[in-house]
């Protein structure tokens, strides 16, 4: 009976200690001492990707591809659907110039990937701007 006693008072130490380390470290961390304690993370999105990560530009165009696409009032160009970006007319390249001058600098690279879903290839007369314009944003 007194062995039981003994084991009891034992376990009941080795608890107590645990106890103190564990509390002891968790007070140390958060006393406020840490710089990093005051860090925000921020949780990679397609609405946060900024083009400079591939991963996140290939995981977002995979993501959009499985929802509805979205159009930008702009369905008379998918009357051009699998034209080469080098097949276009000067005259047709500007109904696509009349689409992006129309709409917001933040909404270029939105159109761009619908453009991209859609199967319609960017005329090579407004690369240089729409790039210009997705960078700037």
């Amino acid at each position: 009976m007194i062995y039981l006693f003994y084991l009891l008072l034992f376990l009941l130490v080795v608890v107590a200690f645990v106890w103190l380390a564990r509390h002891n470290r968790n007070s140390q961390e958060g006393d406020g001492d840490n710089e990093d304690d005051d860090v925000i993370r921020i949780i990679p999105t397609c609405a946060t990707c900024d083009g400079v990560d591939p991963k996140c530009e290939q995981e977002c165009m995979m993501e959009a591809a499985t929802k509805d696409i979205e159009y930008y009032d702009d369905e008379e160009l998918d009357a051009f659907k699998g034209r080469e970006a080098d097949d276009y007319t000067d005259e047709e390249a500007e109904q696509f110039a009349y689409v992006l001058h129309t709409m917001r600098p933040e909404e270029v690279k939105g159109w761009n990937r619908s453009l991209i879903l859609r199967g319609i290839n960017l005329p090579n007369q407004l690369k240089d701007e729409v790039i210009m314009m997705i960078q700037d944003d």
